[in-house]
This record gives structure tokens, C-alpha cells and sequence, in this order.
């Protein structure tokens, strides 16, 4: 299970946030906070495995949250849900020591997919720069690869590349077996592969 803490003035937006999330069997809402000294006081004396919060808040903005979370040293991780698609701001959350920055009009299945990767230590520091539009060859293909599937896509192809069966894959996602293939097929047409064998290539250049 993956426990987590909202931080969010906006209670409306928290508590969508919440309903979101509370869908997936391996995520459990330990508080929702209207301000970022609340939270932080919750998590002195609570464990937390992924902090979701906002930048503009009362008391303590998300700034202040990303500084004090990881003074505590406790290995919380920090994801800023934020809607300013600014560049200096995002690279200023990362420098402070945040996990990830997503912005708030993303879809939810990037928010779901990100606290997971979060969570293992899979994410990809810098991917989320690809949200600034800054198509400067910087990027590696495989992190715009990877942006263009969504979080269930990305799954799948994990398996895939593990070696499983549109079948294994079904039972393990607990999904149909005829929609696993409809999502494979979505997955070679997004990145322009035509077999199996380049399909797990792919994977592999992804980092999956």
C-alpha cells in the first residue's frame, strides 16, 4: 500500500483529488490539509509514503512544504501538484528536493502513474520538463516516448517487456484479455513499432 497526505487549500480540489486516488487498491488517503504547516505537523508524529502538495497556500506555501519534508528526513516523498506551467518554478521545486512536479490540468492517470513511479524509485527526474513545450533536442526520445503513453499503456508495456502474455497480462492487471490487446495495439501505434521484438526494444530504451 501506498499511504498519502494532501496538502491543498482548495478543499473542493483535495477532495477530488482524494476520490481519485481512493479507486486504486494500492493507495490508502491518510489526511487531506488546508495549509502546509498542518501537514507538517501531521507527519511529525505520522508516516507517509508520498506528500501530494499545492503551491499557494496560507501559512506554508508548497515551497515550504518541499524545504521542511525533506529536513525531517524520514524519506517522505514530494510531489508538487501545481497550475503554473512556469519552468523557473518547477526547477526551483526540484532543487529544493521535490519528486516530481505535475501540473493540475494533467490527466489523472499522470498523477496516478507518477505516484507510483514516485513511490518505487522509477521516476525519471527531468521527464516532466517535456510539459514546458521546450522541443530543443535536449530530451532524449525515450522521455517523449514514454509522455505520449498513459499510465496503464506504460504497465502494460512493462509486462510485455517482462515476457508476458496478452493473457498473464489480463490476469494480472485484472483486466480483459481483449482489452489488453486494444491497449497493445494503441502502444505500437503510438510508438511506431510493428512486432513484439521491437515493442520490448523500446521498453528497453525506455528505462522500463
Amino acid at each position: 500500500m501506498i499511504s498519502i497526505a494532501i496538502a491543498d487549500d482548495h478543499k473542493m480540489f483535495a477532495k477530488g483529488i482524494e476520490s481519485l486516488l481512493e479507486e486504486e487498491e494500492d493507495f490508502v488517503i491518510k489526511g487531506l490539509f488546508p495549509n502546509g504547516l498542518e501537514l507538517i505537523e501531521f507527519l511529525e508524529d505520522n508516516l507517509v509514503d508520498v506528500v501530494l502538495t499545492d503551491m499557494n497556500m496560507p501559512k506554508m506555501d508548497g515551497t515550504g512544504v518541499i524545504e521542511a519534508v525533506k529536513k525531517m528526513g524520514k524519506d517522505n516523498k514530494v510531489i508538487v501538484l501545481s497550475m503554473y506551467d512556469d519552468k523557473e518554478l518547477y526547477e526551483k521545486c526540484i532543487k529544493l528536493g521535490a519528486d516530481a512536479y505535475v501540473l493540475k490540468g494533467s490527466d489523472p492517470d499522470e498523477l496516478i502513474y507518477t505516484i507510483r513511479e514516485v513511490h518505487e524509485g522509477n521516476y525519471i527526474q527531468g521527464f516532466e520538463k517535456l510539459m514546458f513545450q521546450q522541443d530543443d533536442g535536449k530530451y532524449p526520445d525515450h522521455f517523449k516516448e514514454r509522455f505520449k503513453l498513459s499510465r496503464r499503456e506504460l504497465e502494460i508495456l512493462r509486462l510485455i517487456k517482462d515476457g508476458k502474455l496478452n493473457k498473464e497480462i489480463a490476469e494480472i492487471l485484472c483486466l480483459s484479455q481483449h482489452t489488453v490487446e486494444s491497449h497493445r495495439k494503441k502502444i505500437h501505434q503510438k510508438l511506431g513499432v510493428s512486432s513484439a521484438v521491437e515493442l520490448v526494444k523500446k521498453a528497453i530504451e525506455m528505462n522500463l
